[in-house]
């Protein structure tokens, strides 16, 4: 009867590629026990309701059939064993291949499980310790190997229709064999199946327990490794290579950091939304918000031009659909790095992320991409800086109080129409000459000219200021005029 690679159980102490250890002593922790009645028992927790094993030599009457028929096909082992590895190999890809099991290491662990298959069907005196142990080791070895649970219960179900095979065989010519002894015979099919059902339970529990146990290890690490890489610390290749691996993407692609706010309305991370994208993301808390990487995939460059020196965004299908799925399905306000190359980068990228994110008002599920954002970026780390650049160029302005919100609105409407009084009048629904007078005014006041290069320059940073300033925020626009988006 097989395990994961032939018979149900490994022999306690077995290791992959077939060594084994030596069997237990008597009373030590592999021994069998012995319960009322003086039968085997496995160990308690076997996994079966009472914790206790009862062998099934003791079926009425076929105990004595059942002790021969084991006692024959033991003298025989190793051509039971050739038997049940061809069939096993014959019938899975995976044994076949001899990876990660090889022949060698099969048809010495087919032939220990064989053995002590038949001398637990047999009630024969152990030369192991537990069978069922024996079981879930198998599972949770397997598991460790990566063996498919399904292959681990086709070779159980394969090495057991060979040993009900064999024993058919040797009750056909058996000696004596009585008319009214099918019933008994009958029996022999129960007991061999009724063992291959009960320790393939036991195995696949072992191995589902283990692969979770396994998937625990492997989410910490990956956990561990992605933190390092946030943190700076893969300038060490070992550490680079470690994490790539972990993550399962490869250290060299498109890259960029997404830092999202943990708005109370957004999801929890936006993973789901930019694989539906095509776009693979790994995403943890950090510091109440959630850092996520994301891969993008390969943009078309053009020859010549190193994609990587290309600005994040623009005519990039890839980015668009990034920033598209961050602001329309998340609703999470975001910060997004540059782009860059190399996984060892993630950690210098994710301080630009924050940084970028910072310009961002608090729960407007707006999303920032530092490119984009360079001025704002350096003026919220400096709010001297930006009162000083504010009061120079649009002190004058805010001084106006009332007038001071259609001034600043018209401002930014002209900027972003590119100083177009025409354009920024159809935005703000009203006549040109009404754009022309406000630019005028603000000319008047702050002494610049509104058709110098500097004084729009001065200008438009001033506005971009304004929110870092510290300064009292300006009053609602006038009715009947919308206000643009900042600059």
């Amino acid at each position: 009867m097989t395990h994961s690679s032939a018979a149900p159980g490994e022999p306690p102490g077995s290791r992959p590629g077939g060594s084994r250890t030596t069997p237990a002593r008597a009373g030590g922790p592999g021994a069998p026990r012995t319960g009322s009645g003086g039968a085997r028992a496995g160990p308690t927790g076997s996994g079966r309701p009472g914790g206790f094993h009862t062998p099934l030599s003791g079926s009425g009457g076929s105990g004595a059939l059942r002790r021969a028929l084991a006692t024959a096909m033991l003298a025989d082992i190793d051509r039971l064993t050739d038997r049940a590895v061809d069939d096993i190999r014959a019938h899975s890809g995976t044994y076949a291949s001899g990876a990660p099991v090889t022949r060698e290491d099969l048809w010495e662990i087919c032939r220990d499980n064989l053995l002590r298959a038949l001398e637990d069907f047999g009630g024969l005196a152990a030369t192991g310790g537990d069978f069922e142990w024996a079981a879930r080791e198998t599972g949770r070895r397997r598991a460790e190997q990566g063996v498919p649970l399904d292959t681990v219960l086709q070779a159980y179900r394969r090495g057991g229709r060979v040993l009900w095979q064999v024993m058919a065989e040797y009750l056909r010519i058996r000696a004596g064999r009585d008319s009214d002894s099918r019933d008994v015979e009958l029996d022999m099919a129960s007991g061999v199946w009724e063992t291959i059902d009960r320790y393939s339970v036991a195995m696949a529990d072992a191995y589902r327990i283990a692969q979770l146990e396994l998937q625990s290890r492997q989410d910490t690490r990956r956990v561990a490794l992605f933190e390092a890489l946030l943190d700076g610390r893969a300038d060490d290749p070992a550490v680079a290579s470690a994490a790539a691996a972990a993550l399962g993407v490869p250290p060299v692609d498109r890259y960029v950091v997404v830092v999202a706010a943990q708005d109370p309305a957004a999801p929890p991370h936006p993973s789901p939304v930019l694989e539906a994208q095509g776009m693979w993301s790994y995403w943890r808390p950090r510091s109440g918000r959630y850092a996520g990487i994301v891969r993008l995939p390969r943009r078309d460059a053009p020859a010549g031009r190193a994609a990587a020196a290309a600005p994040l965004g623009g005519s990039d299908p890839a980015t668009r659909a990034l920033l598209a799925a961050l602001r329309e399905r998340t609703g999470a306000t975001a910060g997004v790095s540059p782009e860059f190359d190399r996984l060892s980068q993630a950690g210098r990228a994710l301080r630009l992320a924050e940084q970028t994110l910072r310009t961002l008002p608090a729960g407007s599920g707006e999303v920032g991409v530092f490119d984009d954002r360079l001025a704002q970026v350096l003026l919220s780390g400096r709010t001297d800086i930006a009162e000083r650049i504010v009061t120079v160029h649009l002190g004058p302005v805010l001084a106006t109080g009332g007038e001071r919100a259609a001034l600043l609105t018209t401002l930014r409407a002209w900027l972003d129409h590119g100083c177009s009084a025409s354009r920024a009048a159809e935005q703000l629904y009203c006549h040109r000459n009404t754009v022309l007078n406000r630019i005028g005014r603000i000319s008047e006041l702050t002494g610049r000219s509104s058709e110098s290069g500097e004084a729009r320059l001065g200008w438009a940073l001033a506005l971009r200021a304004l929110p870092y300033a510290g300064l009292a925020t300006p009053p609602e626009p006038a009715a009947g005029e919308r206000e643009p988006e900042a600059v």
